[in-house]
């Protein structure tokens, strides 16, 4: 096996491992993980981002994996509206086809394969997957709301424009574009993190991946698949493969190679993320699919991943 499957897989497998048996024995139980969660989200990857991008000048930053990933995510958001028809389930669905957890397992998995290299082109993705999708999600489903209340057209329309400044404004205030943009834009003063904060930030930032793998499986350990199955099969199969190939082939495309087109891939190739079950759950529409699709995406993702990494790993 690739040098590079070992290195990166076998530590994310062991820590999914050690939380999912955690959680079998109920020593982290779902009290536990919501806060631990709410730590890692709110401290640690805010942290983890800001103090990566502050080191990160503009001239170093290749737009193309941006660039690719945001045809890829559109064609198959679309694609997924257009095949189950403009309603609250299809929307939830085009999200999970679609939405990387690219935060919880693609931060210390790429951080893993490819270090601060492998990170900085990730950063570039991660505000354009929140913005878009989340944007586009809410303001989907929102819209289908409005439509199945059968609110006059042209309260539709001012509901939308609000609807959509809303979802930009949480977007970017959210804890994951706000980080990487202030640390972008920290990197262009010139100026330096004293050495002692600096410190203070690492060890924060090293807490994040462990931590956040370990919750991973505690949330799988509470997983009900059952009847969903095939259906989560499809959705992953989607997410895990199809997605992947989609943004290799319009990286190729695009004149892209290396290093930044195996991360575009295997970010693209990362289970279905938490917050696709939160909509879910928000929207009442698809629960018991989400959860078992998200289930059977994380684990499908030690394939898919495996894949990419062992075509793109040499970059």
């Amino acid at each position: 096996m690739n040098p590079v499957v070992v290195t990166a897989l076998l530590p994310v497998i062991g820590l999914i491992a050690v939380g999912f048996a955690l959680g079998r024995a109920r020593w982290l139980g779902p009290r536990a993980v919501k806060h631990l969660s709410s730590l890692a989200f709110t401290l640690l990857t805010p942290v983890l981002l800001f103090r990566t991008m502050s080191r990160v000048h503009l001239e170093q930053i290749d737009l193309k994996p941006a660039a690719a990933y945001i045809c890829a995510l559109a064609l198959a958001f679309t694609g997924m509206l257009l095949w189950r028809g403009l309603n609250r389930r299809a929307a939830v669905l085009a999200l999970a086809v679609t939405y990387s957890n690219a935060v919880m397992i693609g931060i210390p998995l790429i951080g893993l394969a490819w270090g601060d290299a492998g990170l900085v082109t990730l950063f570039t993705l991660i505000p354009v997957h929140s913005l878009l999708l989340l944007t586009s999600a809410t303001v989907v489903l929102e819209f289908v709301l409005a439509h199945e209340q059968a609110v006059r057209t042209t309260n539709v329309a001012a509901r939308m424009l609000r609807v959509a400044g809303r979802a930009l404004r949480k977007a970017l205030l959210h804890p994951v574009p706000l980080p990487i943009i202030a640390g972008l834009l920290f990197a262009q003063t010139g100026l330096e993190i004293p050495a002692w904060l600096d410190q203070a930030m690492r060890w924060l930032g090293s807490a994040f991946g462990p931590l956040a793998l370990a919750l991973v499986g505690a949330t799988l350990a509470a997983s009900a698949i059952g009847s969903n199955l095939r259906g989560a099969l499809m959705l992953a199969g989607i997410k895990n493969l199809l997605l992947p190939l989609l943004a290799a082939l319009l990286g190729r495309a695009i004149g892209m190679s290396g290093l930044p087109l195996a991360v575009l891939a295997v970010t693209a190739a990362l289970p279905i993320g938490a917050n696709v079950f939160m909509f879910s759950q928000r929207y009442a529409v698809a629960e018991q699919l989400i959860t078992a699709s998200v289930a059977v995406s994380t684990l499908f993702a030690l394939i898919s991943v495996s894949l990419v990494l062992l075509l793109l790993g040499n970059a």
